[in-house]
Order: C-alpha cells, then sequence, then structure tokens
C-alpha cells in the first residue's frame, strides 16, 4: 500500500524482480463467505506448516491447537477446510509476506467489537496499519482498501467515516508467523479434489475471480514494459526499490510503478504530511477487495496532468474523493474520453464489468485518459408497499412460521445413532479412517479419550447409502462433537443419515407476494421473505452457553421471482427454517463481531432491484445454486412430498 511521498523503487538483479531464494512468512488464510480471506493465528500456521513438511496431501487437526478450533480440519490435497459438524467447506490457501512486515514480527492489530472482545484485522489491513504505524504517521485513511474507516493512532480509536462511531483498536505482540526459505510455490486457493469440484459459480464470484486473474497478468506485463525503460524514463538509473507485501496469485511478485522525486504517486491517504523518500508497498491490494472501485496507475507521462489532488496529497486510490474530484472536473473531460463504470456487478450496463475494468487497464498501460463514472447506489428494497397489496404465495400454506426454544429431537443416544446407520463389516481394509487417521485395522484414535461400554475400539463400520468406512468409536466422537439430533453426515462426500436440525435461535418467518417484479423476471411478481430474530441468550448448543447473543440488521428482507422455480426455493427454505438451518450463532465476517447471529452456508438475495453487492438480481444461476446449497444441508427437493 503507498504512502505519501515520493516513493522510488531500486532494481534488485537489474529486472526490479527479487531472487526466489529470499525468505518469506507464511500466513494460512480462509475463504469466508463474503469474498475475504481470513488468517489464522501464528500457533495454527506454524502447526499446518509442521504437518505439511510431513505429508504435503495428509490431514491437519486445528483442535490439536487450538481448542476453539476443535470440529475443524485441512485437507492439504483439496486445500480446504471442513467442520465436521455441520460439514461446511471452505477454501484455504498459503499467503506470503515480508519478514519485517506485521506477522513476521508477531504484531497483531485488533478492533474492540459489541461485545466488548477483540477482533484481528485481516492481514492485509494489518500489514497497513503496522506500516503507517512504524513510520509515525498519526492516523491513516482505509478507504481506498474499500473501508470508510479512519484510525488514529494518537487515541487508538477506529473512526466510522459515515456514522461517526468509535471503536477501539490495539496493538498486539503475539508470536512470529512461520519462516520459509526458497522458492515461492503457486498460490492454491480453490479445491482441486473431487470431492467439492467447481468453485462457487455465483456471479459475483466468477467476475471477482475472472477480473482479479486478468488484471494481475496484464499488470504484471505493464510492469515489465515500464521497468525496461524506467531507468532512461526518470534520469537517475538504479533507483527502483521493491517492496513486496503478499503474493497470491500464481506465485507472481507484484509491486507498483513508481517515479523519481518530484512525481505524483496514487497514494492511500495517511496523515502526517510529506514523508521523505522511502520505500512503498504496491496498492494492489485492493485486488482482494472486488467491490471497492479501483483506478489503475498511470505512466509517468501522464501523471502530472491526470492526478486530483487534495489537501496537497493526491487521492485517486480514495473512493470518497476519486469521485468528488471526477465529478468536479468532468466537465473538463475532452470528447471522445470513454466513460467506464466503477463498480457495477449487475452486468446490465453497456459495457460489461470485468470488460470495463480490463479495458480501463489497457488504456491507462497505453498511456489514453480513462473518465471513471460515479459508482450507482444499490436499491435494496421495493417501493412502499400497501398492507392490501401483499398476497399469500400460491401454493404455499399459511404466511408465517415461528420456530420455538424447545429442541428438536434432542436426547439420541449416540450408540444407537451410529448403529442405526451403518453395517458390520467382516473384512477390514487396510486403509485411513479419515476421521482419527489411523488405520481401520487399528484401534480407534479416541481409543482411552472415548468409552462406550458397547462399542470396542477396534470395531469398523460401513455407512449404508455412501459405503465409507469409519471406526464405530470415531463416529460416536463425531456425533458428540455435532448437534446430536440424531443424524449424521459422512465427512467424507457430506451424505446425510437422517433428518439434520441445525442451532438457529427463536424467531419468525414471513412470506408473501407484492406486486413488483425483479430484475431479469419482468413477467413475474415477487415474493418477499422477511427473517426476524430478537437477541437473547445462548444455550448448551451454542457457542457461549449463557451470554448474551446480538441479533444485528433485523428484521431481514430477502427476495425471489414468483414463478414455479421460486415457489419449490420458498417451500424448501421453510423446511430448513423449520430445521433451524437457515441462521446460526457465530461470528460475523463483514464486522467480526462474535456471538451474533449470522446466515447459515444459505445464500439469500437481500438487494431487491439492483445487483451492485452481488447479492441481487439479474443472477440467472441463482435459484439454482441455493437448491445445491439446500441439499447439501439435507433439504433436497424430495422433501416437497412430505
Amino acid at each position: 500500500m503507498a504512502r505519501p511521498g515520493s516513493g522510488v523503487l531500486v532494481s534488485v538483479n537489474g529486472l526490479g524482480y527479487p531472487p526466489q531464494n529470499l525468505a518469506r512468512v507464511v500466513v494460512w488464510e480462509w475463504l469466508n463467505e463474503h469474498g475475504r480471506w481470513r488468517p489464522y493465528s501464528a500457533a495454527v500456521c506454524h502447526h499446518i506448516e509442521n504437518v505439511l513438511k510431513g505429508d504435503a496431501r495428509g490431514t491437519v487437526v486445528l483442535g490439536q491447537v487450538d481448542a476453539q478450533l476443535a470440529p475443524y480440519v485441512i485437507d492439504l490435497q483439496s486445500m480446504h477446510q471442513f467442520r465436521q459438524d455441520t460439514g461446511t467447506m471452505r477454501p484455504v490457501h498459503r499467503n506470503f509476506y515480508e519478514p519485517s512486515s506485521a506477522p513476521g514480527k508477531g504484531v497483531v492489530w485488533e478492533w474492540e467489537n459489541d461485545a466488548g472482545s477483540w477482533t484481528a484485522y485481516d492481514m492485509e489491513i494489518c500489514v497497513t496499519i503496522q506500516n503507517a504505524y512504524e513510520k509515525q504517521h498519526p492516523w491513516l485513511d482505509l478507504s481506498s482498501l474499500g473501508f470508510c474507516y479512519l484510525v488514529d493512532f494518537n487515541c487508538m480509536a477506529q473512526t466510522n467515516r459515515q456514522s461517526q462511531r468509535k471503536r477501539r483498536l490495539r496493538r498486539r505482540m503475539d508470536l512470529a508467523y512461520p519462516l520459509i526459505m526458497g522458492s515461492i510455490p503457486k498460490s492454491q486457493s480453490w479445491p482441486v479434489g473431487a470431492s467439492s469440484g467447481q468453485p462457487c459459480s455465483c456471479q459475483q464470484c466468477i467476475l471477482v475471480n475472472s477480473t482479479r486473474a486478468a488484471s494481475n497478468a496484464i499488470l504484471a506485463s505493464q510492469r515489465r514494459k515500464l521497468y525496461g525503460g524506467a531507468s532512461g524514463a526518470s534520469g537517475a538509473p538504479g533507483t527502483l526499490a521493491v517492496v513486496r507485501q503478499s503474493n497470491t496469485f500464481a506465485g507472481t511478485s507484484l509491486w507498483a510503478p513508481s517515479s523519481g522525486a518530484g512525481s505524483n504517486n496514487n497514494n492511500i491517504s495517511v496523515g502526517g504530511g510529506h514523508a521523505k523518500p522511502e520505500q512503498v508497498p504496491l496498492p494492489l491490494s485492493m485486488a482482494n477487495f472486488p467491490c471497492s472501485p479501483a483506478l489503475p496507475s498511470l505512466p509517468h507521462a501522464h501523471a502530472h496532468s491526470h492526478a486530483h489532488t487534495i489537501n496537497g496529497q493526491n487521492n485517486l486510490n480514495r473512493p470518497g474523493t476519486q469521485r468528488i474530484s471526477m465529478g468536479s472536473a468532468r466537465g473538463a473531460i475532452p470528447p471522445g474520453v470513454p466513460a467506464l463504470p466503477v463498480k457495477n456487478l449487475t452486468g446490465s450496463g453497456a459495457v460489461h464489468p470485468a470488460l470495463a475494468g480490463m479495458t480501463g487497464i489497457l488504456m491507462c498501460a497505453a498511456g489514453l485518459p480513462v473518465c471513471l463514472t460515479r459508482a450507482p447506489k444499490p436499491i435494496l428494497h421495493p417501493p412502499p408497499i400497501n398492507k392490501s397489496d401483499m398476497k399469500p404465495v400460491p401454493g404455499v400454506n399459511g404466511i408465517c412460521r415461528k420456530t420455538k426454544k424447545k429442541h428438536l429431537r434432542r436426547g439420541k443416544n449416540p450408540e444407537e445413532v451410529v448403529r442405526r446407520y451403518t453395517e458390520k463389516i467382516k473384512v477390514v481394509p487396510d486403509e485411513d479412517c479419515t476421521i482419527c487417521m489411523e488405520r481401520l485395522v487399528m484401534s480407534s484414535g479416541y481409543e482411552g479419550v472415548l468409552q462406550h461400554k458397547g462399542i470396542k475400539p477396534e470395531l469398523v463400520g460401513k455407512l449404508g447409502k455412501c459405503a465409507h468406512m469409519y471406526h464405530l468409536l470415531c463416529l460416536v466422537a463425531m456425533y458428540n462433537n455435532g448437534n446430536k439430533d440424531g443424524s449424521l453426515q459422512c465427512p467424507t462426500c457430506k451424505a446425510i443419515y437422517g433428518e439434520k436440525t441445525g442451532t438457529q435461535p427463536p424467531g419468525k418467518m414471513e412470506y408473501h407476494v407484492i406486486p413488483h417484479c425483479l430484475p431479469g423476471y419482468p413477467e413475474a411478481t415477487t415474493i418477499r421473505i422477511v427473517y426476524d430474530i430478537p437477541a437473547g441468550i445462548q444455550t448448551t448448543e451454542h457457542p457461549s452457553p449463557g451470554k448474551k447473543f446480538s441479533a444485528r440488521g433485523f428484521p431481514r428482507h430477502c427476495y425471489l421471482p414468483d414463478n414455479d422455480k421460486g415457489r419449490k426455493v420458498l417451500k424448501l427454505l421453510i423446511r430448513a427454517w423449520d430445521r433451524r438451518l437457515i441462521f446460526t450463532i457465530g461470528t460475523s465476517s463483514t464486522t467480526g463481531e462474535s456471538d451474533t447471529v449470522v446466515w447459515n452456508e444459505i445464500h439469500h438475495k437481500t438487494e431487491f432491484g439492483s445487483n451492485l453487492t452481488g447479492h441481487g438480481y439479474p443472477d440467472p444461476k441463482y435459484l439454482d445454486n441455493v437448491l445445491t446449497e439446500l441439499s447439501a444441508q439435507g433439504v433436497g427437493e424430495d422433501n416437497l412430498k412430505d
């Protein structure tokens, strides 16, 4: 991330690329449902690296180093994290940083959530904050990273620039992340195993990944061209300095071109005025924030004519000031300059958003001017509707469902549940039990830890439908670590035995038809679903029994087209609600708040008249995708026959 002042680049090996035998700090991260990579702790990363050295295709049991991660394992072959009690799978990858960066020093930056506990920032943001802190800047503006926050180091607070709400932040020392030497392997962000197939196929993820890959390739080509003639153009040979913040794309290093002293730099706004010439990290971390507007850096020959400054600083990478400066200068744009949308995921404009972004990069690389238009605002809700205009959904009984505090099908004997869905086998194959990772011909890894009178540690069973085999004691341990609702889920293929239920707190679900059309469905009216869950006290099935949980953003409004497939999805969502699978209590991936009500792996469309956030319409694959997600939770179309 760039800093104020004139940054310079120093050539390495005469090419501007560092040798591949340098030391790098390794940070393992997992991908949340909002497309953001969240880091594991340093202790967990050391544990993963140790397992990786022994078996690059093995399995990492995270509970061995962090008790809070007891349900989770990582499959190194498919690069996925698997939660054993819910069957949830998430991609993981290795990220690399300089040894002098925050993870290399063991520095962790955290902010205080509503519950009074501390939540760590994403690693890219942590590195950025630490860089500004070390340079003794009094404040740091995170706008160009897609966050409307101002970090004040004097009072150690984070301020929301829209709501003016302040939160405390802190800097603490922890274990340094593991250090490796040698060449950096290619990052593996999506699974390659046969268990899950392709990554998420929703419109937002496809746009993010295709645009990110193409943009990085184009920028790498642009940098090679710039470095080839940079010394002659700047008049100061050998003044290129390499600063590499992170690497997650195919093992390729990414740097920002910067000219010598006196040039304008497209920087994030940081307090402290003009700093001395110093190494500047790459302002390309916004590639990890697909919904943030991005302005490619212009070549040096055009930097002076197209830079917009506020208070003596270049602010083109700040979304808010960028829109202000572009709006004020719109009248001065020469005729014929193309206007490309900054932030439009709907695909409904004249220029496809992914094509617009790549075209802008290519035009800037060629020295052509590009005008970035104002980002449109999302349309979250329909026009006001009279209560008399709300109609019942055809073919669906009632207009409301409620869940109460009573447990659903509790008290099942673990031994009875396991025996109900397994068959004894006479000849035990010499292969691994994927729960305890011991050989099936040996005793279960839970011998001595878990005891059941009727199940011996050496007994092996085969699941009825999928025929996968495990120690019976391991299946009992997995059941005890889950919801104990009388159902089992195969940890290998995710097949569900019995009726799976969740831990959703009490609440209300309403649904009705409104007389408005969704984008992409002009012939159909709209089904509106309203979820309402109040705050309350966690029970024994939740992460922190006896502790209060919050419920932010309720009531939540969601939308489906009122056609045959939309009604089918609604009926299955009602089944999922009755089984308490729509929501759960956990940590919010958007705010970092713990002990709060969050979505539970079943995507909903919460944007009515647009698709700027990826949670709206048009999205022609959404209904099929959500049917697949419901099926993965054990709520398939066969449930409609009941």
